[in-house]
């Protein structure tokens, strides 16, 4: 009986690979060798800031932070990789750094606390987390993955180009 159970098991779930259902893989760990597919950093020195992507062949892009995965989410083309093949998107909640969906998140914007690129995108599981640290932190507000914009994105690189080349004196 024990046999059969297995039998209905393993092809229910091959019905289900072959009709296109998807099961959300969690994240895997991180290669000290790997780099932020937008910057070059090696992001496994950053373990708190690193996010993930994945892809439908299972292609996994990873970043130093939000901002950075963000950058490779609106022109994924530039990275090699088609829009439509964005599989996964994993972030760390900031304060537990427990692995969550990318889509699901609230994110802190405008914040007193950089990440390793500069201005962030703080990621939470919860609206309560964000709304603390948005106190705690000085945030401006706080965004759903579909409230963050291309040229929101840009906004918060284009900040920390100019602080930097303000303190080269490059301005």
């Amino acid at each position: 009986m024990n046999n059969l159970k297995n039998i209905f098991l393993l092809l229910a779930l091959a019905f289900l690979a072959a009709s296109g259902i998807a099961f959300a893989q969690s994240p895997a760990d991180v290669p000290a060798e790997s780099r932020c597919q937008v910057c070059g950093m090696f992001v496994a020195k950053y373990p708190n800031w690193v996010t993930q992507i994945r892809t439908e062949n299972g292609h996994r892009a990873l970043f130093d932070g939000v901002k950075d995965m963000m950058v490779y989410y609106f022109n994924p083309e530039k990275y090699g990789t088609q829009a439509d093949a964005i599989k996964d998107i994993w972030v760390k909640d900031y304060y537990t750094l427990e692995w969550l969906d990318g889509r699901q998140a609230f994110y802190v914007v405008g914040s007193d606390l950089h990440g390793p690129m500069g201005h962030e995108f703080i990621p939470f599981a919860s609206q309560e987390g964000a709304q603390a640290f948005l106190k705690d932190h000085q945030g401006h507000a706080i965004l759903r993955f579909a409230e963050i914009t291309a040229q929101k994105v840009e906004s918060m690189r284009r900040g920390m180009k100019m602080k930097k080349m303000h303190k080269m004196g490059m301005e």
